[in-house]
Parts: C-alpha cells; structure tokens; sequence
C-alpha cells in the first residue's frame, strides 16, 4: 500500500511558477510509475505528466509540454512537478498518482492517490 501526500500549490499570476512535491510512503516507491494529474472545477480529471520508475522517460500531455518538467527522487521517494509559465488555464487540483505495472495516461489504471493541492493562476 502506498501513501501520497501532495504540496506546494499556491496563488500565482500568469507567468508565474511553482513546485508541486508528492512524498511517497509504504511500499516501495522505486518499483511505481507515477505521474501527475488535474481536475479544474466543472472538468474531467486529465493527465499531466508520467515519470518511469528510474526516471529516464517522461511523458506530457501537450497543454503543459515544454513548461512543466516531471521528476522523481527515488532516494527521498518524492515526485516532483515543476511548472513554469503558468497560465489561467493551468488552475485546477493538482493530484499525484502511482501505479506498478505498464506505462499509461489513463487515471483509472492507477492505483494509489493523493488528496490534490490547489494550483490557482490568476490572470
């Protein structure tokens, strides 16, 4: 069983930047793809970014490609999402997510869940 636990959102204007941190426990973080999804208000929850278990492949949905970087600490067992050029379009709940077998973008093939943290970008 693995635990999520999510921070780092905040109120920030167009342009701005943030870090989002998702710290694992339980388990064993190292052997769980894990990734990063949002939910604004009256949406679907979406895909963000992917991140492989070692941390060589990453994957990004277009919307966030080329301003947001995925990353990972498999020794402190954190994830990271670094978002800059944030825009009012980027405002949702930001959720982290794990999963053990197979490469997906998909939210319900994931297993375990964080809370969310809010993200807000103010134009």
């Amino acid at each position: 069983q693995v635990q999520l636990v999510e921070s780092g959102g905040g109120l920030v204007q167009t342009g701005g930047s943030l870090r989002l941190s998702c710290a694992a426990s339980g388990g064993t973080f190292s052997t769980h793809i894990m990734a990063w999804f949002r939910q604004a208000p009256g949406k679907e929850r979406e895909f963000v970014a992917a991140i492989s278990r070692s941390g060589e492949l990453t994957y990004y949905a277009d919307s966030v490609k080329g301003r947001f970087t995925i990353s990972r600490d498999n020794a402190t067992k954190t994830v990271y999402l670094q978002m800059n050029s944030l825009k009012p379009d980027d405002t949702a709940v930001y959720f982290c997510a794990a999963k053990r077998l197979g490469w997906s973008t998909v939210d319900r093939d994931y297993n375990y869940w964080g809370q969310g943290t809010q993200v807000t970008v103010s134009s």
